[in-house]
This record gives structure tokens, C-alpha cells and sequence, in this order.
């Protein structure tokens, strides 16, 4: 894959570049702030972008602000955020567009690189990966007209494993149950949520979408 690193911390990104490279990945570009984030995803149109949240030179919120201006300028294209902070608001921007290629991890929890690598090229196919305090914490700002009033306590776990980026059969393992009934519940979601027959992978995007902003 093709990848851009946009994090301020010189060592980290430089560990980020080398481990990618080691990996068998072509690291385009690697800077450190916003500005530099969103010309390289203009100019080079990577496979996908690994961003943190706080650069400068406020150290707020620059990294996200700047995914979301090169979804924006280039749609579609995908984007691991890696951070040690959850910024809800704008992660529910980088999210609004249902195209899929989303990522948002925390720095502090990645505790296995192989995961790492395999969540890396699921966002770069069009997937969704997020850690589960990132999960939480877009949840709790779920709006009254709850789409998913209608699934039942099993389905609503099943579709926050989705939300996590876990395939039918890790969910099976997780609750350990058969992966067909983890394939029963997947199906019910999307009947109950009105997705009708399309790509999977888009189908569950989309019931992850559902999930985080209802």
C-alpha cells in the first residue's frame, strides 16, 4: 500500500515509517502537521493516510480537521486516525460521508502489531476499525430517534463488534456462539435497519454509520 503518516512526534513517525516499510509498504509521505496532511493526500492520492488528532500549532484538533478536508477534496479516500485522545465531534464528521474507509484507534491500546497491520489494509478496503472506547464514547452521543430501537440486546452487541471491525467469525469466537448465528444476527440488522440487498462490505459500513450516529 501507498501511505501517508501525518503525527508531529518526529519518533513515532519515523517507528511508523520503518515498521510500514519493513512491511512491505511504500510510506509516500510522512509530516507533521495538518496543512502538509492534506497537500500529500492531494498529490500523491495514498492508499491510505494514518493521522493523529493534536498537531500544530494548536494541538487540538488539527489532524482530525485536516482528514476530514481531504475526504472532502479527495472523496472516499481512507484514513486511520492514531491518536492518544477521542475528539468526538469531528470523528462523527470523518464518518458522515457512509463511504467506509474509516479507522480510529488509540495509540495507548494498540498492544499487537500484526493487528495493527490487518486493521491498516481493512480501512484501506473500504472497511471501518475502531477501538471500543472510541466506539463508547460516539455512542453516548446517540441522538432520540434511535434507529436501532428495533434490535434486540443480542444484535445491538453483535453490531458494536462490527463497529470494533470484527468479521463474522471473530464475533463468533468473541460470544462464542456458531458463526451462522452470528450470520442470522448480521442479517436481522440489516432487515430491522432497511439496508437492502448491496455489497456486503458497504452494507455493514453502513449499519456501523447507523450504529455510531443514531
Amino acid at each position: 500500500m501507498r501511505v501517508v503518516i501525518a503525527d508531529d512526534a518526529v519518533l513515532l513517525r519515523e517507528g511508523l515509517v520503518r515498521l510500514l516499510v519493513e512491511s512491505g509498504h511504500d510510506v509516500v509521505a510522512a509530516v507533521g502537521d495538518g496543512p502538509s496532511l492534506v497537500t500529500s493526500v492531494l498529490e500523491h492520492k495514498p492508499d491510505i493516510s494514518i493521522v493523529d488528532v493534536r498537531m500544530p500549532p494548536s494541538h487540538t484538533d488539527e489532524g482530525l480537521r485536516a482528514a476530514v478536508e481531504a475526504r472532502g477534496k479527495v472523496p472516499g479516500t481512507p484514513v486511520l486516525v492514531l491518536s492518544q485522545y477521542v475528539e468526538v465531534s469531528y470523528a462523527d464528521d470523518l464518518l458522515a460521508d457512509g463511504k467506509g474507509g474509516i479507522g480510529y484507534l488509540l495509540k495507548d491500546r494498540v498492544s499487537d502489531v500484526a493487528d495493527f497491520l490487518d486493521g491498516l489494509a481493512r480501512v484501506a478496503g473500504g472497511g471501518t476499525v475502531l477501538d471500543p472506547e472510541v466506539v463508547a464514547q460516539l455512542f453516548a452521543r446517540r441522538r432520540r430517534g434511535d434507529p436501532l430501537r428495533s434490535l434486540t440486546a443480542r444484535e445491538r452487541e453483535v453490531l458494536g463488534l462490527m463497529a470494533e471491525g470484527r468479521s463474522n467469525t471473530a464475533i463468533a469466537r468473541h460470544l462464542v456462539v456458531t458463526e451462522g448465528a452470528v450470520e442470522k444476527h448480521v442479517r436481522n440488522i440489516f432487515t430491522k435497519l432497511d439496508l437492502p440487498p448491496d455489497d456486503e462490505q458497504h452494507r455493514r459500513v453502513l449499519a456501523v454509520l447507523a450504529y455510531l450516529k443514531g
